[in-house]
């Protein structure tokens, strides 16, 4: 126990102290499926509390005190976020209910109006089921092709495959994920938007797992959307955001119609408001986005070894998952960020994942909603362990002992 407790500590970073701020992980368990969705340290807890007992009412409706406090609360929410992604401006940013939301927003309101029969619209072999079914129903009922980018024998993209495949000029649209949750691994963000750029594509990417984990700029990547949710970078659930180039944004319909979306309403027509206001018809999730803002926060006062920490405990997780006889660890030897994905020989995942919660250790198990991935690498579903700054070396040295238990018990 010393000797992880030292491994913790390594580069001034105490994991401990930060476990420390989130009241859940008060219990006795090991909370490794980060992926899925991350804890909320107090901090963003505290915020939303705060505004629901001094601060609730519907934004952007009344003058009254509350209506002003409420309104300001949900804006500099805004503001915060655009900050965080380096937009140029807050209104680029458009509150959703999170990643899926935001993707099924862009293919539906504006992929669909430029897609037709004969074009092709990209998604990576790496997609999570919400960067693929919304592109794959919009080709479906515009006529287009839905092309998949291959993966090289290290789950990267392959890249010159992707290039090759732009060269017919048919491609309308690109749908990539920033990082994989299954693999683990970064993917060339910038690399695929220059790419599709000069075949005159547009690029969204789906970033819920990696605004987590790595510093974001929409302006640096080159991308035309990024979507991403608050519950996977310790924030609340229900809210998250798509980022969008305004001139773009100014071209999207909306998808929900009703209150404060309007400008304007005729009997017969309406006419929409300003960007983003008009994507966010109905009443807000006001203390999520006031969650969202203090998650913000929260996360860029974590230090670089905070994130060097979760990526070496992946990293050791991978490599003595390896090393056990009959595991097989999913995704590249380098580069791995923050999750392992494994497959235990003989022993299916939920049975893995059901031995290791009896001994207080919470993974996923499952197909990950990415079975179009999994298929590709012959199972049907996998065991994946995923890490926050907040776990530990001892953490992982359970993880292993509970999957040799897990081995002892069914083969």
């Amino acid at each position: 126990m010393k000797e992880a407790a030292s491994q913790d500590r390594q580069g001034g970073f105490d994991p401990g102290g930060l476990r420390r701020q989130f009241a859940i992980l008060g219990r006795e368990l090991a909370w490794l499926d980060n992926a899925a969705t991350t804890q909320r340290p107090e901090l963003v807890l505290r915020v939303m509390d705060e505004f629901y007992r001094k601060h609730n009412a519907n934004p952007r409706r009344s003058v009254h005190q509350l209506g002003t406090e409420a309104t300001l609360a949900y804006e500099g929410a805004r503001s915060k976020v655009a900050g965080f992604l380096g937009a140029s401006a807050p209104e680029e940013v458009v509150f959703t209910a999170g990643t899926t939301a935001g993707i099924n927003l862009v293919a539906t309101g504006l992929a669909r109006w430029e897609i037709g029969p004969g074009d092709e619209v990209w998604v990576s072999a790496a997609e999570h089921h919400s960067n693929w079914v919304p592109w794959q129903q919009v080709a479906r009922r515009m006529g287009a092709a839905l092309k998949v980018m291959p993966l090289k024998s290290d789950g990267r993209l392959d890249l010159e495959a992707f290039r090759k495949g732009l060269e017919a000029h048919r491609t309308k649209w690109v749908a990539v994920t920033w990082v994989s949750n299954v693999l683990g691994v970064e993917n060339d963000i910038r690399a695929v938007c220059e790419a599709a750029h000069a075949a005159e594509a547009r690029v969204l990417v789906d970033a819920a797992q990696g605004v987590a984990h790595l510093p974001v700029d929409v302006q640096a990547m080159g991308c035309d959307f990024l979507a991403f949710s608050g519950h996977k970078m310790y924030g609340p659930m229900g809210i998250g955001a798509l980022w969008g180039r305004r001139e773009l944004l100014e071209q999207m319909e909306p998808m929900i119609y009703g209150g404060e979306m309007i400008s304007r309403v005729e009997d017969g027509e309406s006419t929409w408001t300003e960007v983003p206001w008009r994507f966010e018809g109905g009443t807000p999730h006001a203390a999520g986005a006031v969650g969202l803002a203090a998650a913000v926060d929260w996360l860029r006062e974590l230090p670089p070894a905070a994130h060097e920490h979760e990526a070496a405990l992946a990293r050791r997780a991978a490599e003595e998952l390896a090393a056990l006889p009959g595991v097989r660890v999913w995704g590249p030897a380098e580069g791995r960020l923050s999750l392992v994905s494994f497959s235990v020989e003989g022993v299916h995942p939920h049975d893995v994942a059901q031995v290791l919660d009896n001994r207080g250790v919470e993974i996923r198990a499952g197909h990950l909603c990415a079975q179009p991935l999994l298929r590709r690498l012959g199972v049907e579903s996998v065991a994946r362990a995923s890490f926050f700054p907040g776990n530990t070396a001892d953490e992982v040295r359970r993880l292993i002992e509970g999957v040799r238990a897990a081995q002892e018990l069914f083969t």
